[in-house]
């Protein structure tokens, strides 16, 4: 995936729930008994987090509007006047799943936006938002590509960067002396991974994972299918990738309606014109199994993955929970506990789903000391069936919904990450209340609803596993302990 100078895009859900689990572990304490003295201090002081305890943390209630271009881009907005400003994101299905025969095609198109328009070069380009006090950035993914911009709302700030903002999406004239440096950079980029086993691993297994589907080669491309991209595929690639009818337009902030009206309408009509492109089909079952890659390190990279969900599965809330109790936090999680904490066997470990447009990943990754990593590795897939065998416990259920109900407040605390979350709810075409609805489901979740849809959509044998490290002989894992001999081994590489 590439990401050139926007921030990355946050999984509603599992997202939330992994940046905050700090904040919320707090917000979750149990319940203590009112201080005898709460008169002799003022009403509107908060002296601690546990008068926060047995109530409902407060969040911003979102009124989503929205609404279509005459282009056909669709439109979310949310009137937020605390601030003079305003965020826009344009979110294209223009990610490297679109990338054909073509691998890398989707990441050199996005990362030229900014390289050159009529009259303005890049430095003419990052000068003209800088002046205006505004931020423009990009990015491309596997499923998506973006680009956004935060301005100031006054009608002297907005109009400028908003005209500079359109035509960068929509007329980049895709300079070739810029083509040939971004190229040398991507380049450049593959060399280094080559001295990265977490990043030779996470290919290899990616390609394991989905085979020929366009979710199975590098978003980025290979060193291979690079140096041959031409101007000409990049200018027909955005003509039909970043076309209206292919947009979602998501804008937060001092608007009034029409004002947010008027803003899509500029973006939507300077983009080129044309449909939506066709989602991928859905990704053929792999076969399980494990490969090893040799590499001179003093730890193993162990990833362990199976197909997950597309976002639209109803059974979403159920797996995120589920996953947050297995391995999709910070500490205290199943893996951390029985892995890091008991036994000192690695830095971090962590599971993930990435439901996408088609079956998106299910995910473990640690790396471990080298001489332990076959034990390690069977460690972590005898948690798994367990987990799958048994389900969580009520208590780890309750702790995760008090989390969630603590982290989810913050999720819509700015703007910013509102404005993330409508390009999500429209690019995957999820209800407007969908934020709310997730929020309700979960907290509704039994032991049994997350047993049954753990087990619906995974199985210990059908994991599909890549290590990367050297081949050493093996040592048995130390027995589990409250206090690990041994402190964790390295920095997860990331």
């Amino acid at each position: 995936m590439s990401d050139r100078s926007a921030p990355r895009y946050t999984s509603i859900g599992t997202g939330l729930i992994v940046l905050v689990v700090a904040v919320a572990a707090v917000l979750a304490r149990p319940a203590h008994a009112e201080a005898t003295n709460s008169a002799a201090r003022p009403s509107n002081t908060l002296q601690s987090l546990a008068e926060l305890d047995s109530k409902a943390p407060s969040r911003r209630q979102l009124n989503i509007q929205n609404w279509t271009t005459a282009e056909g881009a669709r439109v979310l907005f949310v009137e937020a006047r605390e601030l003079p400003m305003f965020d826009l994101r344009v979110t294209f299905a223009a990610g490297s799943s679109q990338d054909g025969n073509t691998p890398g095609l989707a990441t050199l198109t996005n990362a030229m936006l900014n390289e050159g328009v009529a009259g303005k070069d890049v430095t003419a380009i990052a000068e003209g938002f800088e002046g205006l006090g505004a931020d423009f950035g990009n990015g491309s993914y596997r499923d998506m590509a973006v680009a956004s911009l935060r301005s100031l709302s006054a009608k002297d700030k907005r109009e400028p960067a908003l005209k500079l903002f359109a035509e960068v999406a929509g007329k980049p004239t895709f300079p070739e002396d810029a083509l040939k440096r971004i190229k040398n950079q991507l380049l450049a980029g593959f060399e280094y991974e080559k001295q990265n086993p977490g990043k030779i691993a996470g290919k290899a297994l990616f390609a394991k994972l989905y085979g020929e589907h366009p979710y199975g080669h590098p978003s980025d491309g290979t060193a291979e299918s690079i140096p041959g991209i031409t101007l000409d595929q990049l200018r027909t690639f955005h003509a039909k990738a970043y076309a209206a009818g292919n947009a979602v337009i998501a804008l937060v902030g001092d608007l009034s309606r029409a004002e947010a009206e008027a803003v899509a309408a500029q973006v939507s009509a300077a983009l080129p014109k044309g449909p939506a492109l066709a989602t991928p089909a859905q990704p053929a079952e792999p076969k399980p199994g494990s490969t090893h890659i040799d590499f001179p390190s003093k730890q193993t990279h162990l990833m362990l993955a199976e197909l997950g969900i597309d976002r639209q599965d109803p059974d979403w809330p159920a797996l995120s929970l589920g996953n947050q109790i297995l391995g999709g936090g910070a500490f205290g999680t199943r893996l951390m506990s029985e892995v890091r904490e008991k036994r000192g066997l690695t830095y971090g470990v962590y599971s993930v789903f990435s439901p996408m447009q088609v079956r998106g990943p299910f995910m473990i990754n640690l790396q471990t000391r080298a001489e332990l990593s076959e034990g390690t590795l069977k460690l972590v897939q005898d948690i798994l069936a367990d987990y799958l065998k048994n389900g969580p416990t009520q208590q780890e259920l309750d702790d995760a919904k008090r989390e969630l109900a603590g982290s989810f407040p913050l999720a819509n605390a700015s703007n910013a990450s509102i404005v993330g979350q409508l390009g999500a709810i429209g690019f995957y075409n999820l209800p407007l209340t969908w934020l709310e609805d997730f929020m309700q489901q979960s907290q509704a979740l039994t032991v049994e609803h997350v047993k049954a849809a753990m087990n619906k959509h995974l199985a210990a044998d059908k994991l599909v596993i890549v290590t990367a490290g050297p081949s050493v002989p093996q040592k048995p894992l130390p027995a589990p302990t409250n206090k690990p001999s041994e402190q964790p081994l390295g920095v997860p590489e990331h």
